[in-house]
């Protein structure tokens, strides 16, 4: 078995954290011992290009569990967890490659060696495995059944690639499924993109100003774990709707270059490029700390900050470089501008990726139950789906809901009575 990892020997410590995740994963669990008995995924070859996180562990296993072939690499340099990679080779035979911190070119030849194992099922955080098949291996499209796509930002790509008449194969957008967006990107992001900035800077976050650039369901999560923490929330927006409900939660509205002045904490969470920007650097206080949670190091001009800076202090703490500007102002750069959740912390807690995850699953295997059926576009997970994994989330919790009687139901489709 190829694979390309840090350090095989990590595997043990690797595999009691998959199986620590796996006991907060109860739906994937349940869909895991289903594939074991029925093998939907039998002989199929998948690629993944995901975040190597002990929760992804555990959808690599469910998906082998229904008989796929799987390779893996990750979707980020900065978000793998080396002794899950281990454990993925050692205890469950699946081929990884992925290494924290690897640089631009091992990240692509990593992602290239998935590709070139030819799958006909894929899943991506980001879009870099499709955009990368499109541009280079074009002649796979016509194999590949279906992919999944993960994160806001691939979402975003894939659907330029659509309009474009680009896309080539069949896309499920499993980001915008309500099982994963109101619960993975609200929750999830807001917990641990909080507990990444504290990890990496130790700050109190009571009293501080925090500015959080975008209002989507990142953003509203993160103002939620803010707020609670005791800070002064500001959110910059430049959709009006959301800067509508930004303001009607109870936060300031405020352009970025005005929130630039007041601000102690800033968050990227918008998926475009250059929302901070030198004219912002340019009014910061002294010892503001900057961090993007946002899928790519591009939402913070960083090299706009390094053309500024007279003097850059690396690692003045893990993950934290200094840009000294000539004034003497000292502006806090968190993980290099990447996703501060993943690489700072340990990403979303597993419960919330459960659901995720699980909507992850059940949607290969419906592309497979569907082969060759599937338009060439940007596709929704279909509501039956969803249904299902929030059913069993609920009783997972021991919770239950009440249920339509007859007559409410023979309303509800009715038009004929009024007032």
């Amino acid at each position: 078995m190829k694979y390309e990892i840090k350090d095989i020997t990590l595997a043990e410590i690797g595999r009691r954290r998959i199986e620590w995740a796996d006991g907060d994963m109860p739906v994937l669990r349940l869909i895991r011992q289903r594939f074991e008995k029925e093998k939907p995924l039998q002989g199929r070859k998948m690629a993944a290009c995901l975040h190597v996180t002990a929760e992804t562990a555990n959808l690599m296993r469910t998906l082998k569990a229904g008989g796929a072939d799987v390779y893996l690499c990750a979707s980020n340099p900065l978000s793998t967890q080396d002794d899950v990679t281990a454990s993925l080779v050692q205890d469950f035979g699946i081929p990884v490659f992925a290494i924290k911190g690897e640089d631009r070119d091992t990240y692509y030849r990593h992602l290239k060696a998935c590709i070139e194992q030819k799958p006909v099922i894929t899943m991506d955080d980001g879009a870099d495995l499709i955009s990368t098949i499109h541009a280079e291996y074009p002649e796979l499209t016509s194999q590949i059944l279906g992919s999944m796509e993960e994160t806001t930002t691939g979402v975003i790509r894939l659907k330029a690639m659509e309009q474009d008449g680009a896309l080539k194969i069949p896309v499920i957008a499993v980001n915008n499924a309500a099982t994963k967006n109101l619960f993975d990107n609200r929750y999830g992001t807001g917990q641990s993109t909080m507990d990444g900035i504290i990890r990496a800077t130790d700050i109190l976050v009571a009293g501080k100003v925090v500015v959080i650039a975008g209002y989507g369901w990142c953003g509203k999560g993160l103002a939620m774990r803010a707020n609670g923490m005791g800070a002064k929330v500001i959110v910059t927006e430049v959709d009006p709707i959301r800067a509508l409900e930004a303001a009607m939660d109870g936060y300031w509205v405020m352009p970025m270059q005005e929130a630039a002045k007041i601000g102690d904490l800033f968050c990227t969470l918008t998926g475009d490029i250059k929302v901070i920007r030198e004219e912002h650097f340019e009014v910061m206080k002294d010892g503001a700390i900057v961090c993007n949670s946002g899928h790519f190091n591009v939402e913070i001009d960083i090299p706009a900050l390094e053309k500024m800076a007279v003097e850059v202090r690396r690692n003045v703490r893990d993950y934290v470089d200094q840009y000294i500007l000539s004034d003497g102002r000292r502006i806090n750069l968190l993980a290099e501008g990447r996703l501060v959740n993943l690489a700072v912390a340990e990403g979303h807690p597993a419960s919330v990726m459960d659901m995720s995850f699980a909507t992850q699953a059940l949607t290969a295997e419906w592309v497979m139950q569907n082969e060759g059926k599937l338009e060439k576009k940007v596709i929704y997970v279909p509501k039956e789906i969803e249904d299902w994994i929030a059913k069993l989330k609920l009783e997972s919790m021991g919770l239950s809901i009440d249920q339509l009687t007859e007559e409410q139901r023979q309303y509800l489709s009715s038009w004929r009575m009024g007032t």
